[in-house]
């Protein structure tokens, strides 16, 4: 090159700062579709979800100015055509598509998936039903009938909970989410509410916190009687998921706020607020003082009255 006449030079300059500008042309248009991407599956998630966020904003009502809801399964009946075609949907979303989403999708589709098929198990039977517990016998359980056709799979209402959500599977890590225990709805009165709308990814990590203070705010579930606290079941049926989470092996997911406790008094006390703990109260339970009774669960249907 160093002999190569003048103009030989001038033009492999401006052949090199053309192809220079394709390439910085090419990286812009590659980082826009990965934008326009990451826009576009946001969408399709939150659009998957609007059918059942409509159904359920139709046929839930809140009550307790707003500690609870009950849920109207005759309007679902009535519209069981709808919440079938949210469950096809959601059966024809592909275990590679799953995969591809972020932690906050996955969990989501989960959440709904297993309130969704709740309330279809619950339409196989109602009116004739009071309880969900009414669709097992003695020696079955209406969580453990194979309901849902998801991920290539057909799941139980147990393996979305404890195997894809909660992890308690050599297959499946989970998402090390303890707050998933005020989302999952089992068409109980004792259950945490059912949220008036689906839940989606962008939205999830509020969504849970909301649904948290919601159910610890509820007095007839969750409340401190001096140094005692009196406590849902859900506490003592899945009081692992509350303790030591921060080494606990999980797929990652973490919201904003971190709920990754050590024991159970530290997670109450990220809430102490919505418990409505007094300053001794809250020293009890830093210093892990406090005795616990567990209340009792009522299993009733959580129909309409």
């Amino acid at each position: 090159m160093t002999n190569a006449p003048a103009f030989l030079k001038i033009v492999a300059i401006k052949k090199l700062g053309r192809l220079a500008a394709s390439s910085v042309m090419l990286l812009a248009a590659s980082a826009s579709f990965s934008v326009l991407s990451d826009e576009a599956v946001l969408e399709e998630n939150n659009n998957l979800h609007e059918p059942f966020s409509a159904l359920l904003s139709e046929h839930v009502k809140t009550i307790d100015n707003g500690a609870s809801t009950q849920v109207n399964y005759d309007g679902f009946k009535q519209n069981r055509a709808r919440l079938t075609q949210y469950l096809n949907s959601l059966a024809k979303v592909e275990k590679s598509t799953f995969d591809s989403w972020s932690k906050a999708d996955q969990l989501a589709f989960l959440i709904n998936a297993y309130n969704a098929y709740t309330i279809d198990l619950i339409l196989t039977q109602y009116p004739d039903l009071d309880s969900i517990r009414d669709l097992g016998g003695f020696f079955s359980s209406p969580w453990k009938k194979e309901v849902a056709p998801l991920l290539g799979k057909t799941l139980t209402l147990d393996e979305i909970e404890h195997e894809f959500i909660r992890g308690q599977s050599q297959n499946t890590k989970g998402y090390n989410e303890p707050r998933i225990h005020f989302a999952v709805n089992c068409a109980s009165i004792g259950c945490p509410a059912l949220r008036e709308e689906a839940y989606v990814g962008e939205k999830l990590d509020s969504q849970l916190d909301a649904q948290t203070q919601r159910f610890l705010a509820d007095t007839s579930r969750n409340r401190m009687d001096g140094n005692t606290l009196k406590l849902s079941k859900i506490f003592d049926w899945y009081g692992e998921d509350f303790e030591n989470n921060a080494g606990r092996e999980s797929e990652s997911w973490q919201g904003a706020k971190n709920v990754n406790t050590e024991n159970l008094s530290q997670f109450l006390l990220l809430y102490k607020d919505a418990l409505n703990l007094s300053e001794p109260q809250v020293l009890t339970l830093e210093q892990e003082k406090a005795e616990i009774e567990f209340l009792d669960y009522d299993w009733a249907l959580n129909d309409t009255q």
